[in-house]
């Protein structure tokens, strides 16, 4: 299977790796929040939230906009939808390349699976 560059994905696989992130989007899936707010549940400063949120937005997974001084974001889900394609064909692509070599271990006398 050769590798493909996929910038975009990388990007969401990479927001999506941080459990700080993953809980900014869920708050975020619930609906928009100023940045301030988004920080508050955190034992992190302001600045470390921003770092994560500029990730985020990286990933295009939040979008930003100003109101004033106030900074407003909300969840993109498009780019989870890229992520959640690749996946399925892994799965997909692994489950076959696992059965093939079930079959041919079989074949060759190997053990046979144990029903689970």
């Amino acid at each position: 299977m050769r590798a493909i560059e996929n910038p975009q994905l990388d990007h969401t696989l990479i927001a999506l790796a941080d459990p700080t992130r993953r809980a900014i989007l869920r708050r975020l899936a619930e609906g928009e929040a100023r940045v301030t707010d988004l920080a508050a549940p955190f034992a992190i400063s302001l600045n470390s939230v921003s770092k994560h949120i500029k990730l985020l937005e990286r990933a295009e997974l939040v979008e930003r906009r100003r109101e004033g001084r106030e900074h407003i974001l909300r969840f993109r889900p498009e780019p989870l939808t890229a992520a959640q394609a690749w996946i399925e064909s892994q799965q997909t692509y692994w489950t076959g390349r696992l059965r093939a070599l079930d079959a041919l271990l079989t074949a060759e006398g190997g053990k046979e699976r144990e029903d689970e």
